[in-house]
């Protein structure tokens, strides 16, 4: 069944649904699912019969089957801080958010094992404190950690600030349990490194944006708790410098480097301009900076004379032209927050479109380079914000309206513009979409870029466990 379900069956699920999950597990009003309707940029707006918020891996079983015997779309929810449509229902059809806000326990802890078990509603900002508290690491962190699930992360397989020492999301995950599109459960939650039986199947629905089934709980990799770690926000004169320094710093610092954050002057003008208590750390302005944190799990290892031994060579040699070290939490906090609040700052600013690419890290300079060239040569005005994730080649590329420019005459220009940051993307074997996924957004970029071959085993894929194409249509493919 499809967007053709009888309006009578469909209130008949919606009832069935009510009665299964309680007066407390689900919203109706409009005014209450507004925002789980609602994509985090506050463009765009879904409809919905119902927001169903099951409590149990067992009611969201039964939600499933319930919709999947009416022909509802099901479209799972996290906590809808994703940037490509990929959390909201967009479809012509009737369709049921399945959010899984309620579902938050931690099942279990083996700090000796170092692994723990959450449930899908989990914030990722808790696992992390829970991890702590075992005096463990959990080491995903994102910008939204605050308010991003671990189902709606593992969905998306994000990556965030320390992908360059732990990998993104996919490499923490030991084991799923997620419900399929039938409704039935698949258990895959174990937390053996080693289980060589069979097709590895939890990789299927990491980074699949709820398209094959709804992760219910994730089994996740812990790692030492650090004990040491340095911070610093260093002034570099390009780029190509701090791409050198990269280098370096890893080769120097015993390959101890957490996170390696590109940002030029812009991100700091935006964020001192749309976010309170953001302040210049340095006195003299620089083109470009770079925000660096080592850490470490040995109490032994001298983290703050590799980072000055780093430092001082690189001031030696040009590529550091200044720099400012953090001398407690506060201030370390405070670094971390210019970069932490650009996707805020860049909303509040508008008329901006934003690029999540990727290229191969030796390649970011080189990509920078040609990429403001070639967008200077078609509009001189625009105003480029291209900050990120440099230690894994993963730059946010935000293209800002001209300020002469009027609104309108924007909308018809900007998608050319994507367009060719694309295809550079493209010819320099890159991703148009590194870390924040497809959804309903990138469908095209999607068929454009990717290899026939690969498409067409996605859609088997797809179609073998999803026949009925009820889990989050629409996205992806």
């Amino acid at each position: 069944m499809n967007q053709h379900t009888p309006p009578a069956a469909a209130a008949e699920a919606v009832t069935r649904i009510k009665q299964a999950l309680g007066a407390k597990g689900w919203l109706e009003d409009p005014a209450d699912t507004l925002k789980y309707r609602t994509d985090w940029r506050g463009r765009d707006v879904g409809e919905a019969l119902l927001v169903a918020r099951p409590t149990s891996t067992a009611e969201v079983a039964e939600v499933v089957r319930i919709c999947a015997g009416a022909g509802l779309a099901i479209v799972p929810q996290g906590g809808n801080t994703g940037l490509v449509l990929g959390s909201i229902p967009t479809e012509p059809r009737p369709a049921v958010v399945l959010s899984l806000d309620r579902m938050t326990r931690i099942r279990a802890l083996d700090a000796d094992n170092f692994a723990l078990v959450a449930e899908a509603g989990c914030v990722v900002k808790a696992v992390q404190e829970a991890a702590t508290a075992a005096d463990r690491l959990f080491p995903l962190s994102l910008a939204s950690e605050g308010s991003s699930t671990i189902g709606g992360t593992l969905s998306t397989n994000a990556g965030g600030n320390q992908t360059i020492r732990y990998g993104n999301a996919r490499e923490q995950v030991l084991g799923l349990e997620v419900v399929l599109p039938d409704g039935t459960v698949f258990d895959g939650l174990n937390t053996l490194r080693k289980n060589n039986t069979g097709y590895d199947l939890k990789h299927l629905f990491i980074g699949a944006e709820g398209t094959l089934g709804i992760i219910t709980a994730a089994a996740m990799r812990l790692m030492p708790a650090p004990r040491g770690r340095e911070t610093a926000l260093l002034a570099v004169p390009d780029p190509s410098a701090a791409q050198a320094l990269l280098a370096r710093a890893r080769e120097l610092s015993g390959d101890t480097v957490l996170a390696y954050e590109l940002m030029p002057r812009m991100c700091l003008d935006l964020a001192i301009k749309h976010i309170e208590g953001i302040a210049d750390p340095l006195s003299v302005p620089s083109p470009w900076y770079v925000l660096v944190e080592l850490a470490t799990a040995s109490p032994i290892d001298d983290l703050r004379a590799k980072l000055e031994a780093i430092l001082a060579e690189a001031m030696e040699q040009g590529r550091v032209t200044d720099g400012v070290i953090a001398e407690s939490e506060a201030q370390r906090a405070a670094l971390w927050r210019i970069r932490e609040e650009q996707a805020e700052a860049g909303r509040r600013e508008g008329g901006g479109v934003s690029c999540d690419v990727s290229v191969p890290v030796s390649a970011v300079a080189g990509f920078l380079a040609r990429a403001e060239e070639m967008l200077r040569a078609e509009e001189p005005e625009l105003r480029l914000n291209t900050f990120g994730h440099m230690g894994d080649g993963n730059i946010h590329y935000l293209i800002l309206r001209p300020l002469a420019m009027e609104p309108d005459a924007w909308k018809q220009r900007n998608s050319d513009l994507v367009h060719r940051l694309n295809e550079l993307i493209a010819s320099m074997g890159g991703s148009f979409s590194a870390e924040h996924g497809i959804g309903a957004q990138k469908r095209d970029d999607l068929v454009r870029y990717a290899a026939p071959s690969r498409l067409t085993l996605m859609r088997m894929v797809k179609a073998a466990i999803d026949p009925a194409n009820v889990m989050n249509p629409g996205k992806i493919l």
